[in-house]
């Protein structure tokens, strides 16, 4: 598939395939003459007769005499590529197993149900190259004797099969493709190329022959010795977990397990001694105390064994690059989405994809695919405007050393450019090319402004074509590759990564799933075109911060003892632009650096829907290989007292059962595979495309070497159509899950059930950096939305509380976790109460404990004690600051009482009524100073529960002062105990306030107009109840009948 090819638009459904500025000549492809052998670099050479060797005629995998015949003699006698045994070749010698195959022709018995031998080889590339029959039957204008996967003679027709132009301007059908005996002179970079590594040492062997047929001697052993050093070093794990100190940690456990105790009493006192003047304020309290407890329990206990983690890039490097070699690094498809262009600007989305092409990893393992999901000719033409400038920056930011290579973040840095850097022409070079950023930003600026008024006949690409996707809502898939490696050239002639645009097909009566659906469509089109076995997700607003990053998370999947059953590593999110203060706790330190590190120390962290590297095999629905087992006493059937009676194995219908595997992907037991291809219907469960299930069984990952491009753009269009995952497992087993608008959260969760585990990777220098809302409605929004997620999850068949028991994979700890993920916003409801609770007391003059004596005292000292003490021994250990972890606690408060409490309501009225409501925002006020958007008020409904408890318990502290003034000394005694509270509250809800004031510390009329409206009511029923007046002294009237 090539560059700048043009944009493939089409649909499958309707049978369109067209193709828009598709006016270049493809490059022809090389000649067979003088090819090389894939093995040991020689050229192939020629047979007796002048024609090219052909040591398979399978599948033609170029391999030259020396290394056929080596092979037959000394190795597996398999073809490396397609697995077929080699037949003998006219003057070669025979070897065993000539005789038994003389006379059989092995393209009619290359699958025979009845070989054994057949059926326990790779069933992934007999599938592949074979004629499996799953599916339907061939069509009958297709040639049986090509495999379906090339002739999609077992697959639906693709796009109306339209032929497709070649530089002579003669029509070529996609099966007349891939007649020929060589499909790909030369792998492609990201294919399933075979890997020297990984096939039995092949390069080793053969060196090992010829040196044995030239008489040439061995490696010099000094030589062998100055390596030594550096083939220990790359044996070495890639790393390791860093145990937190136990002079840190066992004094937080200690203090937990007495907070527990005490906790225990203190309810147990609260309990047995009620309240009887104020019942109803008693009982309120002691369920909200209660209920506060034990969601301390769910979200504490998860954090019982955190742990950090250290890894070692210099191994990685010495294990997988060596010198003079081909980088052994596993392929990463990289997935960036966007929707909206004019919310999301292009110049943050094209920042995020420049710093993707330009980080440290091997350009030919690197793919970039953007999801526009709202099919916008801006998002596509700024792209095309990122790629041309990719060719500039990409080369300066290696040659340089740049970090963060997101020139927007580079080139705002307050700092000395300077340092480090030791070339005379760096200067002149920067300057030079921030020019051309600039030039850059003027061009996207453009596009933006030109942009903001559709023409009413819809936009027009520069050809004239109508864009295809001018009606959002209905509009066919779309495709573009901007670079690949077969015209991506940056300034230096070096290639580039490749960088592919993507719009799925939207139709109106379908269901799309959102950011969900465009995820698993960017699943299955990555798998067509490239099939990386690990992929890298990011919001369009983050952006690359550390070059390594995943170098770094390679250090963990690649790692061969415990790589094979990680699904995916989680780095934390760090944001830019947020105020010296971070009055809404934006950057959120208590979850990533403290209940992050806990889960980290039992299962995992969880998903957290972006900067997270994902095994591909896992998101197919697959557990994770099996640990080796000691052997069990097994006895015969005859003798059921002594020993087990041996069991047949079970097969998991939700993935495969797997054995120990590699470190780049999990390998496969072969009867698993085989039992599960005649048990499993691949097309009900991955959809009903040939290519793409195939690709799903190639644990290394790459797409199949026989298929050409124009059949690989076919298939991309058809995984991306509206239809394609009806009647499958996608959004169900497969994939980013549907049912929540936090997907990300239900994702994770059922690979943790699967038995896969996680890891949290905290590197020195933060590997991705995004932006978050810091003004207050807008924060308010983002929490209300995580929190409807969250509720959704609640009352869906996946909800933690009740899924996932049957496979025992989840361990108690990390459930306790996920639950808490789940009913968290439903605190809100006692968090209201309580925080009301201190108003009423005030007003009333009840209180919700009775007086207490000395001893009782005790209780609650232990508590506040118990309190404070594991807060900040958990601040000891995780190292965040006392200030985040008090912002965290204010907001806590803030977001509890108001999106908190609209997320229950509404998700119970969707749950229960099917009523679907937004709280969106409607006003917007601006400012262009610095932290400006901090001050600038956006009205919101969000806003009106916190300003009512404010007003209230601020009247509340008024009213309740007053009444102690009133009555003398003898009241300021059970006074302070409300006072207390009400502070409490007041405190918590500080920044809310601040952030109300705004930056003219003046309150909006609208939130006074209903905060006061609501706190008179308020005060009004509390008149009607218990009014504000002095209490009569003296006998009762009624007992003594004396008319006083």
């Amino acid at each position: 598939m090539e560059a700048s090819a043009g944009l493939v638009a089409g649909s499958h459904n309707r049978n369109e395939l067209v193709v828009i500025h598709g006016h270049e000549e493809p490059k022809p492809l090389k000649s067979l003459n003088g090819m090389v052998c894939e093995i040991c670099g020689d050229e192939v050479g020629v047979t007796v007769d002048g024609d090219l060797f052909v040591a398979c005629n399978e599948c033609g995998f170029p391999v030259c005499r020396p290394c056929y015949e080596y092979e037959r003699r000394e190795g597996t006698q398999l073809c490396p590529q397609c697995k077929t045994r080699y037949k003998r070749l006219k003057g070669s010698p025979r070897v065993e197993g000539d005789d038994d195959e003389e006379d059989i022709d092995d393209i009619e018995h290359e699958f025979n149900i009845d070989d054994q031998k057949n059926k326990e080889k790779h069933l992934a590339e007999a599938m592949l190259y074979g004629k499996m029959s799953y599916g339907r039957g061939p069509d009958d204008n297709e040639s049986t004797q090509f495999p379906p996967i090339i002739t999609n003679a077992r697959s639906r027709p693709v796009s109306g099969e339209f032929p497709l132009p070649n530089h002579h301007g003669e029509q070529i059908l996609s099966s007349s493709l891939h007649k020929r005996v060589h499909p790909y002179p030369v792998s492609e970079p990201g294919s399933a190329k075979w890997d020297q590594n990984k096939e039995g040492g092949w390069k080793d062997r053969m060196d090992e022959w010829k040196s044995k047929q030239g008489g040439i001697l061995g490696p010099d052993p000094d030589d062998v010795d100055a390596d030594m050093s550096l083939m220990d070093e790359a044996r070495q794990p890639l790393s390791r977990k860093v145990p937190i100190a136990s002079s840190k940690l066992n004094p937080y456990r200690m203090v937990i397990v007495i907070r527990l105790v005490v906790l225990a009493v203190f309810l147990r006192y609260r309990i047995l001694h009620p309240v009887h003047d104020a019942i109803g304020l008693w009982l309120t309290s002691i369920v909200c105390e209660i209920w506060f407890a034990f969601s301390w329990i769910l979200d504490q206990f998860p954090k019982w064994f955190p742990i950090d983690r250290e890894t070692y890039l210099d191994r990685l490097s010495l294990r997988y690059e060596r010198e003079g070699e081909p980088s052994m690094l596993a392929p990463v498809d990289i997935f960036v989405s966007t929707v909206d262009p004019l919310k999301e600007p292009p110049l943050v989305t094209g920042n995020t994809v420049l710093s993707i092409l330009a980080m440290d990893y091997p350009v030919d393992k690197v793919s970039c695919y953007v999801s526009d999901d709202g099919a916008s000719m801006l998002t596509f033409e700024s792209l095309s405007e990122t790629a041309e400038f990719a060719r500039k920056w990409v080369p300066f930011c290696k040659k340089f050393s740049i970090e963060p290579r997101a020139p927007e973040m580079y080139f705002s840095l307050k700092m000395d450019y300077l340092k480090d850097k030791v070339q005379p022409t760096f200067v002149k070079e920067r300057r030079a090319m921030k020019r051309e950023y600039e030039e850059f930003k003027v061009r996207i600026n453009a596009l933006v402004a030109k942009a903001m008024k559709a023409p009413p006949e819809g936009w027009i690409m520069q050809d004239g074509t109508p864009w295809p996707g001018n009606n959002t809502r209905d509009h066919p898939g779309m495709i573009q590759v901007f670079l690949g490696h077969s015209g991506g050239l940056d300034t230096e002639g070096n290639e580039l990564p490749r960088l592919v645009y993507v719009s799925r097909e939207k139709r109106p009566g379908f269901q799309h799933h959102k950011k969900a659906g465009a995820m698993n469509a960017l699943i299955r089109v990555s798998a067509v075109l490239t099939n990386a076995p690990f992929m890298l997700n990011l919001d369009c607003d983050h952006y690359i911060n550390n070059s390594k990053a995943v170098r770094e998370a390679m250090c963990f999947l690649m790692d061969p003892q415990i790589g094979r059953k990680v699904c995916y590593v989680q780095f934390p999110q760090r944001f830019d632009g947020i105020d010296r203060n971070d009055r809404y706790a934006n950057r959120n330190t208590v979850f990533f650096d403290i209940n992050m590190k806990g889960l980290d120390g039992i299962q995992g962290p969880v998903y957290v829907g972006t900067g997270c590297v994902f095994r591909r095999q896992a998101l197919y629905g697959y557990e994770p290989p099996k640990g080796p087992k000691r052997p069990k006493m097994v006895s015969c059937d005859c003798c059921p007292c002594f020993g087990r009676r041996k069991k047949l194995p079970k097969y998991s219908t939700s993935g495969k059962n797997q054995h120990e595997g590699d470190a780049s992907g999990p390998s496969f037991q072969d009867d698993d595979k085989e039992l599960l291809m005649s048990q499993m219907n691949f097309e009900k469960r991955f959809g009903q495309s040939a290519t793409f299930v195939t690709s799903t069984l190639m644990d290394e990952g790459g797409v199949p070497p026989s298929s050409g491009p124009a059949a690989l753009l076919k298939e991309a269009i058809h995984v991306i159509s509206c239809g394609y995952e009806d009647k499958t497992d996608w959004g169900k087993e497969l994939g980013w899950i549907y049912g929540s608008i936090t997907e990300d959260i239900l994702t994770g969760f059922k690979m943790h059930c699967r038995g896969w585990r996680s890891i949290y990777c905290m590197p020195k220098r933060p590997a991705f950096k995004g932006s978050a809302p810091i003004n207050l409605s807008d924060r308010l929004n983002q929490v209300l939305r995580w929190a409807l997620g969250s509720v959704e999850i609640f009352f869906s068949r996946h909800s933690p509380v009740w899924y996932g028991y049957k496979g025992g994979h989840l361990k108690w700890l990390e459930r306790f976790a996920y639950v808490n993920t789940t009913i968290y916003p439903f605190t809100s409801l006692p968090l209201v109460a309580y925080c009301t609770l201190p108003a009423i007391c005030l007003l009333t003059g009840k209180f919700i404990m009775p007086t207490i004596s000395t001893f009782a005292s005790l209780f609650f000292i232990s508590l506040f004690i118990s309190i404070f003490t594991t807060g900040i021994l958990e601040l000891r250990w995780s190292g965040v600051s006392i200030e985040e972890w008090w912002r965290n606690e204010q907001f806590w408060v803030i977001g509890g009482v108001s999106a908190h409490l609209f997320a229950v309501i509404q998700g119970l009225l969707k749950v229960l009524a099917g009523i679907d409501t937004n709280f969106t925002v409607t006003s917007k006020a601006t400012d262009d100073e610095e932290f400006g958007e901090l001050y600038a008020f956006k009205w919101t409904t969000l806003l009106i529960p916190p300003t009512t408890l404010l007003i209230i318990n601020l009247v509340g502290v008024v009213a309740g002062i007053s009444d102690a003034i009133n009555n003398g000394y003898q009241s300021w005694g059970p006074l302070f105990g409300k006072l207390f509270f009400a502070f409490w509250v007041i405190v918590h809800l500080y920044p809310f306030l601040k952030g109300l004031m705004g930056r003219q510390n003046r309150t909006p009329t609208i939130v006074i107009i209903w905060s006061v409206l609501l706190a008179s009511i308020f005060s009004l029923l509390w008149v009607r109840i218990d009014p504000f007046i002095m209490k009569t002294k003296g006998p009762d009237v009624k007992q003594c009948g004396i008319n006083c």
